[in-house]
């Protein structure tokens, strides 16, 4: 690596701390801002196959197996209890490992921050104070800032990168708008000992449709992380805190109940406000935004984790792999983070879509629907040719494989419209507010 840092991240969460470590790959000295403070529980101890490869990138696999649960799927249940489940098997993915793992988020983030550091990666611990930028620049660290951190020499990194997540603070400054998604809930979650894991199979996350909202429930070594996603105006009846309202929640519900009647709550229970937001802009002259800083979506299907860490990827393959002299090259990097942008966009478009099959209910019925023909026509061969080749792409999609892909999208649109018979998807199966 050459002496002078080039690159600022602010924010050390996943996605920062994989771009930084990326750009360390590449010989590129980058500095990031951590005040290290992070709640004991996360959202997004769940992660896809696809983040499989780029552990693999980082050479971190085998020490996340030491603290992780192997994950081989994932399994839905609806309310009148029908279950759709999608493993991970290796034909349907084409070469992409066929499992993922489920992590406890604080092991999972300190190890890509050490990862970061082992490939030189300089922290300084404490936030970074930013303010409009000056000589070409759209953002930049304050004076008092670029002072306060020797390991800059006195001098402005040529790129910014905003990390911090939803505080999405670059954004703030530049009073950058957002468009939001259509649902506001509410979700509360803790982890369990001796809530009963018989729903889950060797490591499956299970999601359940609950008689309002929906729930997680992902297996980690010793303990089973369960949260509940609801709207806020099913919270009547439920206490007031959010220890009681999840615990209400859970005995409440008929699905979950019977499960977690020997339980014994072992963290604090954590809130986290379920929208979906994403940045009408992700990058300027002088910075870019990764992860959450740029957009979210609904944690259902597990997207975020991957989403925070295949940005950074992006960013990385379509401006670094260029080498570091794009940094030099304003236009050259605009046009390459555009790109990056332009795929962020349709990921973030297609996992809503996804997403959205869920909460109507089409997905439960389309389930729904190849049961009856399974029952109709037996073991008949184009039916059953008709189904496999659906759950392969429906698998596809699900996993991070092949998510944005238009063949798989198109073809489970089509057959949700057509195939799907004799049930009202959003009386039986749409999951309520």
């Amino acid at each position: 690596m050459n002496g002078k840092i080039e690159v600022a991240v602010v924010g050390g969460g996943p996605a920062g701390c994989t771009l930084a470590a990326l750009l360390a790959l590449r010989g590129i000295r980058t500095l990031v801002f951590d005040d290290d403070k992070r709640p004991e529980l996360l959202v997004g101890e769940s992660l896809l196959p696809r983040v499989v490869q780029l552990m693999r990138r980082l050479g971190i696999e085998d020490r996340v197996k030491e603290f992780a649960q192997f994950k081989p799927g994932v399994g839905f249940i609806s309310r009148d209890s029908s279950r759709l489940d999608f493993f991970f098997p290796q034909k349907a993915l084409k070469g992409m490992p066929n499992y993922a793992y489920n992590i406890p988020r604080p092991e999972y983030d300190n190890l890509l921050r050490t990862r970061a550091e082992e490939l030189g990666v300089t922290f300084v611990k404490r936030r970074a104070q930013l303010e409009r930028g000056t000589d070409g620049r759209e953002i930049q660290l304050t004076a008092e800032c670029l002072a306060s951190v020797p390991e800059l020499g006195g001098q402005h990194p040529k790129l910014l990168v905003d990390s911090t997540g939803r505080a999405r603070s670059f954004a703030r400054v530049l009073d950058i708008g957002a468009k939001r998604g259509s649902r506001n809930d509410i979700a509360y979650f803790a982890h369990f000992e001796n809530f009963d894991v018989e729903a889950m199979r060797e490591g499956q996350v299970v999601i359940t449709t609950l008689n309002h909202g929906w729930s997680w429930r992902i297996p980690l070594p010793g303990r089973l992380s369960v949260g509940v996603v609801v709207d806020k105006a099913s919270l009547q009846g439920h206490g007031s805190t959010p220890e009681e309202r999840l615990e209400s929640i859970i005995d409440s519900e008929p699905l979950l109940s019977p499960a977690g009647k020997g339980r014994r709550r072992v963290t604090p229970v954590m809130t986290y406000t379920n929208y979906q937001l994403i940045s009408d802009r992700g990058h300027g002259p002088g910075w870019v935004s990764t992860g959450d800083a740029f957009g979210f979506v609904d944690p259902m299907l597990s997207p975020g984790l991957f989403m925070a860490m295949h940005s950074a990827d992006l960013i990385d393959q379509h401006a670094f792999s260029q080498g570091a002299g794009i940094l030099d090259q304003p236009a050259k990097l605009a046009k390459a983070f555009d790109k990056v942008f332009v795929e962020l966009l349709d990921w973030h478009e297609a996992w809503a879509e996804i997403i959205e099959y869920f909460y109507d209910g089409r997905m439960y019925a389309l389930h729904s629907a190849g049961a009856q023909l399974s029952e109709k026509y037996g073991e008949a061969a184009l039916p059953r040719m008709m189904e496999r080749h659906l759950t392969t792409q429906i698998t596809r999609l699900l996993s991070g494989v092949a998510t944005r892909s238009r063949y798989g999208r198109g073809l489970l649109k089509l057959s949700l419209k057509h195939l799907v018979w004799d049930v009202e998807p959003a009386e039986v199966y749409a999951i309520r507010g």
